[in-house]
């Protein structure tokens, strides 16, 4: 039961990386009309509305510990999406990705013991190889954005399954997302309102499913599944999976380097996989209230 309840969640997660990078690769074209935090907002506001109309959730059936975590939830979401669009707009796809990575990457480190621990520190080699810091040619201010990022992306992993241990359903999402919306409207939304069009909204709407609420809702539900030191792990492919896209979608060429860096990350997200269960049943249909436990070693 608990293998088979890692494979689903590891599963869920490595969709969920695809579907963040097929959508932050059909944005790229977006920043070049609304800028960054333009595309940002456009995605967090649609996806704001969306769980609001498909969820409808009423304020009375959450706690106020579970409504203080999913606005905090919401705040962090909006940082991770406005900052790495940044960095996005500054970096190649897979670098900014890989610096990105270093926020669940602490997150496994803190987390996890024994064997997990040590795929943490073979995903750190991967993450070097694909940033080169030692060559210089990162723009700072991007690389600056995308350690804001990683920040907020741990924050982000530690209240999701926080989140989502409280909420049956993608409830937690209806809490978060409007909260993200509402934040990245305060920021960008003035600068980007007098730019729109029909088209553009539309644009925005398409994107907003891609990314994040497809993505999210599937992160949410691995990790029920997965302790946030093994997701934190698994997300090492993210980096990867970001290279592919970025050559397969934008051009980005990678070196021999960043896919010696490459097979870093997948061997450690398999690792990851493999021992990286959270010791309780899921029932996506009730509430799941455990709290998280130490990867078996």
């Amino acid at each position: 039961m608990s293998h088979s309840s890692a494979r689903a969640g590891a599963s869920m997660a490595v969709v969920s990386m695809l579907f963040v990078q097929l959508g932050l690769a059909a944005s790229v074209g977006l920043i070049d009309q609304v800028g960054a935090g333009g595309a940002a907002w456009l995605r967090l506001f649609w996806a704001g509305v969306l769980l609001l109309v498909i969820v409808r959730p009423r304020p009375s059936a959450f706690s106020r510990d579970t409504l203080l975590a999913g606005s905090a939830l919401g705040v962090v979401t909006a940082g991770v999406t406005l900052l790495f669009m940044a960095a996005v707009a500054r970096l190649p796809l897979g670098t900014a990705s890989a610096l990105e990575f270093l926020g669940p990457l602490g997150v496994a480190v803190v987390r996890s013991q024994g064997v997990a621990r040590a795929w943490a520190l073979v995903a750190a080699g991967g993450v070097l190889c694909l940033t080169q810091p030692w060559a210089g040619t990162a723009d700072p201010v991007g690389v600056a954005f995308a350690l804001a990022a990683a920040t907020c992306w741990a924050a982000y992993i530690l209240l999701t399954q926080k989140v989502g241990d409280t909420v049956s359903g993608i409830g937690g999402l209806a809490i978060s997302m409007p909260v993200a919306a509402l934040v990245a409207t305060v920021i960008a939304g003035p600068g980007v309102v007098g730019q729109l069009t029909p088209e553009l909204l539309l644009v925005g709407l398409g994107l907003a499913i891609l990314l994040p609420v497809v993505p999210f809702t599937l992160e949410l539900l691995a990790l029920r599944r997965l302790t946030t030191g093994a997701f934190g792990t698994l997300m090492a492919l993210e980096p990867g999976f970001a290279l592919l896209i970025g050559f397969l979608a934008l051009h980005q060429e990678p070196n021999l380097l960043g896919l010696l860096g490459i097979g870093f990350v997948v061997a450690a997200g398999i690792g990851a996989e493999r021992s990286g269960t959270r010791i309780h049943d899921v029932s996506a249909d009730e509430t799941d209230r455990a709290t998280p436990t130490p990867i078996a070693a």
